[in-house]
């Protein structure tokens, strides 16, 4: 009887109402990504596709009309004369920050974790400190920090040639000044972040390079960096991901030249795009500033994950 149900394909009774291994198994994960998914869907995919209707949406009279202006929406936001300078201004701060920030964080990890004592709790908790500090704060106390008048670096600004900040503060001296500001006031989260990578790393091989005679600098770029690279990957992304959708430094530094505007209200594409909703009154235009945004977020996410083999295991980039 045995035989034929198993050849028959009859089931067991205890067989039908015994859940699937392998749900039971990730149940956990599931839940615990649930309230990210939901947020996700909410304020993440949700707004992108409105923002897709609006960039087709035109408007008369004051009320909407769906998918009635075509690719009007697009060719007006990509010949508008204040995209092209928009969109420089950004891949110049990009140049400057992302090099700096990583370059940065990585050195100053790698540093603390090289020279480990008592002192070294205490640099990562003082380096973790201007975090803290909400963005906008952290811009207002910068702006006394670039005043030779009043910051403690005058020496340094005024042999630079700044003698007050309307000095420091000018248009080709911005992606420098907001560099500045997103580097001491974000390192800290990085290099808890790396330090603590750099934690996992095998005191065994790190004992064994040091017998080769392996140099402190050595072993930081050859044994300790290959180590700890997806993390290099995943601040790469999220730094471009996250300086690509500059608004807040460039709209509140724009004022601090005696009342004189710095760059204006266009400087970034995400200005931009704010500007042409909120005082043109052209939310599809808005709409598909905000889109190309996404689109090159995800376009350079995409390539960064795939040129670093950042989801591979290292048994598949090995072979």
């Amino acid at each position: 009887m045995e035989k034929s149900a198993r050849f028959t394909g009859v089931t067991k009774p205890d067989e039908v109402t015994r859940p699937p291994r392998k749900f039971v198994r990730y149940l956990a994960a599931y839940l615990f990504s649930l309230p990210y998914l939901i947020l996700m869907l909410a304020f993440g995919i949700g707004p992108a596709i409105y923002a897709l209707i609006i960039s087709f949406t035109s408007y008369k009279n004051g009320r909407p009309q769906y998918f009635g202006a075509g690719l009007s929406n697009y060719s007006k936001a990509v010949s508008d004369f204040r995209f092209g300078s928009a969109i420089g201004n950004i891949a110049q701060y990009l140049i400057i920050s992302i090099p700096v920030g990583i370059f940065g964080v990585i050195s100053i990890a790698l540093l603390l974790h090289a020279r480990q004592g008592r002192y070294t709790d205490f640099l990562r908790t003082l380096y973790f400190v201007p975090g803290a500090v909400a963005g906008p704060t952290a811009i207002l106390l910068a702006i006394f920090m670039f005043d030779p008048r009043l910051s403690p670096f005058a020496p340094l600004l005024k042999a630079f040639g700044f003698q007050t900040i309307t000095d420091v503060a000018r248009i080709q001296n911005l992606p420098v000044m907001i560099t500045l500001i997103g580097f001491f006031s974000g390192t800290g989260g990085w290099v808890a972040i790396f330090y603590g990578a750099l934690q996992g790393v095998s005191r065994e091989l790190l004992e064994a390079a040091l017998i080769d005679g392996c140099s402190a600098f050595q072993l930081a770029i050859h044994i300790k960096l290959p180590m700890i690279y997806r993390y290099v990957v995943f601040m790469f992304i999220l730094t471009f991901a996250g300086h690509i959708q500059l608004f807040a430094e460039p709209l509140i530094l724009n004022d601090i030249s005696a009342g004189n505007t710095i760059a204006g209200p266009t400087y970034s594409p995400n200005m931009l795009s704010y500007f042409l909703a909120f005082s043109e009154g052209n939310f599809g235009a808005a709409a598909v500033i905000s889109l190309l945004m996404v689109l090159v977020g995800l376009l350079g996410a995409f390539i960064i994950i795939y040129g670093t083999k950042f989801y591979k295991t290292d048994a598949t980039v090995a072979s």
